[in-house]
């Protein structure tokens, strides 16, 4: 019964943003033009959740293990497999889901951040006049208009700019952007249209001039992924599945069917990751919703089984918001090797990518230094020559494994339909893979449709489409003025807060601690350029949050903005969580040794680091040279051949400027290369050497020598803040 159902979808970009890329006016006007978007209501009425706040992961644990059976056992916590447990508990059947890492912690965190039909697709389908991938594009963009609608606070329509530089690009492109309007129908965001070569320079100042004819707008949805992801996961919680993260699957159960005398799935062996107890959970029917590691899955239930999925990886970068205009994105429909590639603002970041190469499944895919300039060198194309693109602007970098469908023969992934696939075995294993983050509900849809058919369950259609996602009901886009009035909270931190957490932000905010200043009265930041505060930790472990990792990754974005800033604040995330997960010592150090190795290998921090090393090439002009050896004596007094944070004290208070010692070890830290507490003039040059080059930029350290050497005389403070530097 392998392929018994072969659904239409699209990629999967996840495994688990904000609205402020429009902006708060922007969003409030498109709220209220609701007419350009086809207002989705329920199949039926659904009834209120039974909880009204997620219960304790030790609470959904208990009702895993006390629980005699139930009707439907999720594995796999990604967007997909919570759109399953979701579909499932509003039908009312009695369900649960287990997830061996943290919810969204695959490839549904390591998207695009968008919400989208798919314009190539739709090129595709008229090209080759495919029936099917014109249903995929419909499809998806239904989802679109529906998960716009259902999730306000984490979701908004974003204008994307595809730049033509030949003349008779501009009517080809054009019809293709109408035709996607004219597919979306009712759904349709806002119309497309066509920009003049000033226009569009005025709206993306950034763009390369030289050739430019214009440019044609249209329109896609952007959001938070892995706060989407956990939005769905906590409704499902709420509504009464038992959900419960860091619960590995060991093994399926069987048992014998009386009436064909074969085996049957009927559950799962079940592992607590963090304790190791183990214990059985039963259930009529057993989905297998584990993205990349499907087969992994469908071989426990059958070790013969053919593999379906072929992994493809998917790079992302993150980079300073001066790259890209506040909100307009940008589509580069054909890069060099024919890949598409997106040019974003997210989060006041700017986000590129994606690639799409052949990868090996691994719980902790790492971005390569060849994907990342393959990123960088596609930018520049697009880019003005005035605007240099530097390898140290790149924040954060990751990789996300997409897991498509395909025939096992196949051997270029680029060319493989996005297809999401319904499998049932013979021992009634139903597995869901393939399709993309946008069309997750309907993905979910079918599968529970499948389930019910194939194990006889009682109930009724699908009651997910127009239903609101946990902090999406009550928001406004204007909600974050009443968390400003109410609790004394900046307006960059009460904006984040509604945008985060929608109608739960008051909870948040009721967390938050006294700063002790005039302003803001509350709401203690974790790094002072991120609108992340403190009370954020603790509403985190509410929201199922067992690990520094998961915090600093998916409760806040931390490690997907900026690397550096998300290590600077995770010994206060690790003391708060400590404190309210009771943690000693020993499980303090090892939450930052495990946080640290992610933001190394996962986030990009390792290509930071090897972009400035001991053996880093020193490339300066002579003149250059002597002048970096003249700035770096005026530190090192003593002609010792290094400085320490002594010396930078000695020079500092010489021109009436304090800094705390911390500080200074931080920003020494950075660029002591052999770790020994004290920076040669070598590792200074080095430094210097790969600035030069655009492989660093924004150090603390050069920007304080430089900025002293400057103003010795002057008496001026010298400003030690991250200058958008990166990676």
């Amino acid at each position: 019964m392998a392929f018994q159902k072969a659904v239409k979808g699209t990629i999967l970009v996840g495994g688990g943003a904000l609205a402020s890329v429009l902006g708060l006016s922007q969003f409030a006007h498109y709220r209220r033009k609701q007419v350009n978007l086809a207002y989705v209501q329920a199949a039926e009425c659904v009834s209120e959740p039974v909880n009204r706040e997620p219960p304790s992961r030790e609470a959904q644990l208990l009702s895993l293990q006390n629980t005699a059976e139930f009707d439907i056992l999720v594995i796999g916590g990604g967007a997909t497999g919570c759109g399953c447990a979701l579909d499932a508990v509003t039908r009312g059947l009695k369900t649960a889901l287990v997830e061996r890492d943290d919810f969204s912690s695959g490839t549904s965190s390591r998207s695009t951040k968008l919400i989208h039909g798919g314009v190539r697709y739709l090129q595709k389908a008229i090209m080759k006049l495919d029936i099917e991938q014109y249903r995929m594009v419909k499809e998806a963009l239904h989802e679109r208009a529906n998960l716009l609608e259902i999730a306000p606070h984490l979701s908004a329509p974003l204008p994307i700019m595809l730049p033509v530089y030949k003349w008779w690009q501009l009517p080809y492109y054009w019809v293709g952007i109408k035709l996607y309007d004219l597919v979306a129908g009712s759904n349709c965001l806002k119309s497309s249209y066509v920009l003049s070569k000033s226009r569009a320079l005025e709206h993306f100042p950034m763009l390369q001039k030289d050739k430019l004819v214009g440019a044609i707008v249209y329109y896609d949805g952007q959001h938070n992924d892995a706060r989407m992801n956990l939005a769905i996961a906590l409704t499902a919680a709420r509504y009464g599945a038992a959900t419960a993260n860091y619960m590995e699957v060991v093994s399926l159960l069987k048992k014998t069917d009386p009436h064909t005398g074969k085996e049957r799935v009927s559950g799962a062996r079940c592992k607590d990751v963090l304790t190791g107890q183990e214990f059985d959970v039963r259930a009529k029917c057993v989905i297998n919703a584990t993205g990349p590691f499907t087969d992994t899955v469908r071989k426990m239930d059958d070790k013969n089984a053919a593999a379906i999925c072929q992994p493809s990886a998917g790079v992302h970068i993150v980079m300073p918001g001066y790259y890209s205009p506040e909100s307009m994105g940008l589509l580069d429909p054909a890069t060099s090797d024919g890949r598409v590639i997106f040019f974003l603002p997210w989060q006041k970041m700017t986000i590129a990518g994606t690639t799409d190469t052949p990868t090996d499944i691994t719980h902790h895919p790492i971005p390569s230094e060849e994907d990342i300039n393959f990123i960088l060198n596609e930018v520049r194309n697009y880019l003005s020559c005035d605007v240099e693109v530097r390898r140290g602007d790149v924040l954060a970098a990751w990789s996300g494994i997409r897991p498509l469908v395909t025939d096992p023969k196949s051997a270029d992934t680029q060319s493989i339909s996005r297809n999401h696939v319904v499998d049932i075995s013979e021992s009634g294993l139903i597995t869901i893979a393939g399709g993309k983050w946008t069309t997750y509900r309907s993905m979910a849809e079918d599968t529970i449709n499948a389930a019910i058919k194939t194990h006889d369950l009682k109930a009724g259609p699908s009651r997910t489409v127009g239903l609101f996602l946990q902090g999406g009901k009550d928001w406004s886009p204007t909600l974050y003025i009443r968390l400003v009035q109410d609790y004394g909270l900046e307006s960059e931190v009460a904006q984040h807060l509604a945008a985060t957490y929608g109608d739960k932000a008051f909870e948040v905010a009721k967390m938050a601690s006294v700063t002790g200043k005039r302003w803001p009265i509350v709401g203690v930041r974790l790094v002072s350029e991120f609108p992340y505060i403190e009370a954020e930790v603790k509403y985190g472990i509410k929201e199922y949050a067992c690990t520094a990792v998961d915090m600093i990754s998916r409760r806040t974005r931390l490690a997907f903005l900026n690397v550096q800033a998300a290590e600077e604040a995770l010994p206060r995330i690790v003391e708060l969580m400590g404190r309210e997960l009771n943690w000693d010592d020993y499980k303090k150090e090892e939450e930052l040794e495990t946080a640290r190795k992610f933001l190394y290998y996962e986030m990009g921090y390792k290509s930071r680091s090897e972009q400035l090393t001991d053996r880093s090439e020193i490339s300066l002009l002579p003149s250059d040279i002597d002048r970096y050896k003249k700035r770096f004596h005026k530190f090192d007094a003593d002609q010792k051949g290094f400085i320490t944070i002594v010396d930078v004290q000695r020079v500092l208070e010489s021109i009436n400027v304090q800094m705390d010692e911390n500080t200074l070890h931080e920003i020494l830290n950075e660029v002591d290369l052999n770790k020994n507490g004290q920076v040669e003039l070598n590792e200074f040059l080095q430094l210097m050497s790969a600035i030069q080059k655009g492989r660093v930029s924004g150090s603390r350290l050069a920007i304080l020598m430089k900025t002293a050497e400057e103003n010795l005389d002057r008496r001026v403070p010298i400003p030690v803040d991250r200058s958008c530097g990166g990676l």
